[in-house]
């Protein structure tokens, strides 16, 4: 009986409903889904200064909540916050927000849902396409794309003009809109898509109807996402601990005592 935590990049309570409720509509009906929201951070993630004060934000989310989820030592249901252990953690976003940082911090497999929906679009089409926000995360999601080894078979990342928080202010607009811009990619003259990825966390829950509106896989990366954390629970993987994710040492971090290395060792610097 996984339990699946589902980190939101953003400080919008509205947005981790969503991707919750998402995240749910597809789950096992033995998995459990919780939701976690930053305390600090941008409201959306559209920006190169968001992101990486996002990745904090999600950094101290998923500690604080493992803290809190862990009795001596031992993840267990918390009896003073009644917050189950997590089993794999997922990051609500597309594009950079932290993933390697919490691969290094946890000790459950981490999934974000960027490389989750490529990963899965390349299953069901020979290429694919994104449809994302603004123009501006164009490159923020290219580049994650190609340092996960996914870009190749990537034919276009396309933006709504659309921030995360307009998404829901007008969810015929934006369904309108995406369906345009998948239109587009699926057919270009040369090298068209041949299934979609939904480039925000804020589109989850859409990738059903949109395939049959488009007639293609429409691939929403929360959903993808939960079947790839699933799969790793239940065979029992998660990130090695050689080289690149080694554990950490003692060192001072001047700000963020709380994600220190407990060490009696640990000297003043």
């Amino acid at each position: 009986m996984p339990t699946i935590g589902i980190v939101n990049v953003n400080t919008s309570e509205s947005m981790t409903t969503t991707i919750v409720e998402a995240a749910r509509a597809v789950s096992a009906p033995d998995t459990t889904i919780v939701g976690v929201t930053p305390q600090r951070g941008p409201a959306s993630v559209e920006t190169h200064v968001e992101a990486y004060l996002s990745a904090v934000g999600v950094i101290e989310a998923v500690h604080r909540y493992t803290l809190e989820s862990t009795s001596r030592g031992v993840q267990t249901d918390s009896p003073a916050t009644g917050a189950p252990a997590v089993d794999a953690w997922i990051i609500a976003g597309y594009g950079d927000q932290g993933k390697e940082a919490l691969q290094e911090l946890v000790d459950v497999p981490v999934i974000d849902i960027t490389e989750a929906a490529a990963v899965a679009a390349m299953s069901v089409g020979d290429s694919y396409a994104v449809v994302t926000t603004l123009d501006r995360t164009v490159p923020m999601i290219r580049s994650r794309l190609s340092q996960a080894g996914l870009i190749d078979r990537c034919v276009s990342i396309s933006g709504t003009g659309l921030s995360v928080l307009e998404l829901e202010e007008d969810e015929q607009r934006t369904r309108q809109i995406i369906i345009e811009k998948a239109a587009a990619a699926l057919h270009r003259t040369e090298h068209p898509a041949e299934s979609i990825c939904l480039g925000c966390g804020g589109m989850a829950g859409q990738g059903p109807e949109l395939s049959k509106e488009l007639g293609v896989p429409v691939v929403d990366g929360v959903a993808a996402a939960v079947g790839q954390a699933e799969s790793l629970v239940r065979q029992g993987l998660t990130t090695s601990r050689i080289g690149t994710f080694a554990p950490r040492g003692p060192k001072r971090l001047h700000g963020f005592e709380q994600l220190e290395i407990p060490t009696e060792s640990l000297t003043e610097s």
